[in-house]
């Protein structure tokens, strides 16, 4: 396959799929890797960020809480290692204590992917507070790397 040819949507999601990757919203596939590989590039780097966060959803009927511990974060989402199940595509409600914020921010977000007990979310509705609040702690996180 020659470099200007362009590998529809659907093969990238399928092959993505295979390679147990993710094509969920922050990330970009590229036609350019290796015969068999797909690389993603991201619309914001991540950074390594280890706080404890709660996430809050709502399953079976009723609320449940579950506790676990960030991994990375971006201006669009964040990584983390959960206690509780959760599937791909479920909207929570994120508790995140971030440095130079006094309080912890609380965000929806959306299950982008799950991998074992890992999982990766996408930010939904930020208000501009919020949106201001991780942008200065993605600054402060890429000057102490």
């Amino acid at each position: 396959m020659s470099k200007e040819e362009k590998i529809p949507e659907e093969k990238v999601q399928a092959a993505a799929a295979s390679a147990g990757g993710d094509t969920g919203s922050g990330t970009r596939a590229s036609a350019s890797a290796p015969a068999g590989k797909v690389t993603f590039t991201r619309r914001f780097p991540r950074f390594i960020l280890d706080v404890r966060l709660q996430v809050k959803m709502f399953q079976a009927g009723e609320f449940r809480t579950c506790w676990g511990r960030s991994t990375e974060m971006g201006q669009d989402g964040i990584g983390a290692t959960l206690t509780g199940s959760l599937e791909t595509g479920e909207i929570v409600t994120l508790e995140i204590p971030l440095p130079l914020s006094p309080y912890p921010i609380k965000v929806r977000a959306i299950v982008r992917y799950r991998q074992g007990l890992r999982y990766g979310f996408e930010f939904l509705t930020l208000n501009e507070g919020q949106r201001d609040t991780i942008h200065r702690v993605c600054e402060y996180l890429a000057s102490r790397t």
